[in-house]
């Protein structure tokens, strides 16, 4: 870093993936008036396929979030789920513990919550009083759970 704060400000390190991937400003303002758009953004760096990509998945994300509000799971339907699941009772998911059921049940609770219902790992660390870190790692302890035991969201 040292190094690069030496050589300044570099203009082919501005103006966001797009400008950057079509070689700067003029080759973008000549891809307008030729009508070759591509979609772009200055927060993903990369050319616009990556870009539709990117916008595509976030917008399934966002839909699929919707579906589910809709069917009317929210984190309180999803806890009575994990709890059937690892024959615990509701309320043993919101309680600390190191039990291996507990454990089992608040990661897949922490893995939904966060990747399906889009529910943040700060809330969720408040709500479980849990440090993010061990929310970070209920998260991909559920992964990997859900995905060894074939445990859908969409059946709940």
């Amino acid at each position: 870093m040292e190094k690069g704060v030496a050589d300044g400000k570099r203009p082919e390190l501005t103006g966001g993936g797009l400008i950057r991937n079509v070689g700067g400003w003029a080759a973008a303002k000549a891809l307008r008036k030729t009508n070759a758009l591509q979609k772009g953004d200055e927060h993903i760096l990369d050319d616009g396929n990556f870009v539709e990509t990117v916008l595509s998945e976030a917008r399934e994300a966002y839909e699929r979030r919707y579906r589910l509000k809709a069917k009317g799971i929210d984190i309180d339907s999803i806890a009575h789920r994990v709890a059937q699941i690892a024959g615990i009772k509701p309320s043993q998911v919101w309680a600390s513990g190191k039990q291996p059921k507990v454990v089992q049940a608040r990661s897949l609770l922490c893995y939904w919550a966060n990747t399906e219902l889009g529910l943040s790992q700060a809330w969720l660390s408040k709500r479980l009083r849990l440090s993010q870190p061990a929310i970070s790692l209920s998260v991909a302890r559920g992964r990997t759970i859900a995905v060894q035991n074939n445990y859908g969201i969409e059946n709940l």
